[in-house]
């Protein structure tokens, strides 16, 4: 591998709470070591229309508390192409970009991999999405501050509930996987958790529900995954319950992508400079196609592949301390 020069940064797919923290740690650990750094706007269409900025260490001040990301992000088709992504490869060549970090998910990781086999182009990952659904690390930029948006408002909504006796459906992002719900769930004290790896059947949420009225409980939260696997998305709950519950008030809340925005955790802050430290003196020390992720409070790296094909773990101390909590 050549001796690298300029490294290219860049944020695709979803937004998260620390990818501005995440640029600003992979732009000053440029300067520090004497190299230039690029901004790539709007993920991979931008970096097939040459749409980029020259970035150092006075670029990125006042942004490390800042929610989303400053060089946006967006969808290319383009990049899907072989001819999308030789027009990419040839824009990088002219700028002198020499390496890439890659600031997303899994599909946004996917597009680097491939881009690395076809050009042999170094690519280091970052994963940044708040489903936190990325194995190779226990925490994704932005899932510690998407849990602690959830927990707020669901705090919030608890008041309610009690107030007038209701019962409420939460949804909570994360796509085909529940580590929000489960770990907002417990953090809000929910009464059941709804997540796409354990399917709880409507049958044991009716008796659930049933056993608090019994035990006094006037009001009870339900937290539901997006892409939990009852079968029934959350008004569809909603109805199955008036139904057969009718001594229930039921409403439902849908937190949507308030849970993505706002600005992010300390944790999250600390992570994203963690991670974007070591994906450039990673790509310095001549190695490419991997992931920087956090194991054990330790920050690592895995292979972009295993990261894209890899599954994350839900962890089962939680289920059964949810169980646990909620008599």
């Amino acid at each position: 591998m050549e001796k690298i020069k300029k490294i290219g940064v860049m944020t695709s797919g979803g937004d998260s709470p620390g990818m501005n923290a995440a640029i600003r740690a992979v732009v000053r650990t440029c300067a520090f070591n004497k190299i230039e750094c690029a901004g790539i706007y709007r993920g991979y269409e931008g970096m097939i229309e040459g749409d980029f900025i020259e970035l150092d260490a006075r670029s990125v001040k006042g942004i490390i508390n800042k929610g989303g990301t400053f060089l946006k992000s967006a969808r290319s088709k383009g990049f899907r192409t072989k001819e999308g992504r030789q027009t990419a490869y040839d824009q990088l060549k002219k700028a002198n970009i020499d390496a890439l970090v890659v600031i997303g998910g899994d599909g946004s990781f996917t597009g680097a991999l491939l881009f690395n086999q076809e050009f042999g182009f170094p690519v280091m990952g970052i994963p940044g999405t708040i489903d936190n659904d990325i194995a190779g690390t226990s925490h994704t930029l932005g899932y510690d501050t998407a849990l602690n948006n959830a927990v707020e408002v669901i705090d919030k909504i608890r008041d309610t509930a009690s107030s007038h006796n209701r019962l409420f459906f939460i949804e909570v992002m994360g796509r085909d996987v529940g580590h929000i719900a489960l770990n907002v769930g417990i953090g809000a004290g929910a009464e059941e958790i709804l997540i796409p790896e354990e399917d709880l059947g409507l049958e044991r949420l009716l008796e659930s529900l049933n056993r608090s009225k019994q035990t006094g409980k006037s009001s009870s939260i339900v937290i539901v995954a997006e892409g939990d696997k009852t079968g029934k998305n959350v008004f569809e709950l909603k109805d199955y319950v008036n139904e057969h519950l009718p001594e229930y008030d039921v409403r439902v809340s849908v937190l949507g992508h308030m849970q993505r925005g706002g600005s992010p955790s300390c944790f999250d802050r600390v992570l994203a400079s963690r991670m974007g430290v070591k994906a450039v003196e990673s790509l310095l020390k001549g190695k490419s196609n991997l992931m920087v992720g956090l194991i054990s409070d330790r920050i690592t790296v895995t292979p972009l592949e295993r990261a894209i094909k890899g599954q994350s773990k839900i962890n089962k101390e939680l289920i059964r301390v949810s169980d646990i909590m909620s008599i």
